[in-house]
C-alpha cells in the first residue's frame, strides 16, 4: 500500500492533468489542524481536498468538520483510491463548469 504522501503526490499531478494551469497548495497541519491537506485554485474557483491513503484511515479530529464547511462554501471532499474518480470527475465539473 502507497504512503500518503506518495499517493499525495500521484493525486496531485492527476488534478493537474484534469484542470491545466491549476495551483494547488499544501496546507501546513500544525497550523490549522483538521484543514484539508490542498487547496485548489481554478481561475475564479477553489476546492480543498483531504487525502487519505485508504477509506478506513484515521481522520483528525475536526476534519469531518472543515469539509462539511468547506464543501457548502464550494467544494471539499476526502479523497482516497476507493473514491477517487468520483471525487476527480466531481471537482473537474465544479471548477470548470459551475457558476
Amino acid at each position: 500500500m502507497a504512503r500518503e504522501s506518495q499517493y499525495q503526490h500521484e493525486v496531485i499531478g492527476k488534478i493537474e492533468n484534469l484542470l491545466p494551469d491549476c495551483i494547488i497548495l499544501k496546507n501546513d497541519p500544525s497550523y490549522m489542524q483538521g484543514v484539508p491537506d490542498l487547496i485548489v485554485l481554478y481561475r475564479d474557483r477553489w476546492a480543498m481536498l483531504e487525502i487519505k491513503r485508504n477509506a478506513g484511515a484515521h481522520r483528525q479530529p475536526n476534519q469531518d468538520y472543515y469539509i462539511e464547511l468547506m464543501n457548502s462554501m464550494s467544494f471539499a471532499a476526502f479523497l482516497c483510491p476507493e473514491n477517487e474518480r468520483e471525487v476527480l470527475h466531481d471537482l473537474q465539473l465544479t471548477l470548470r463548469f459551475a457558476g
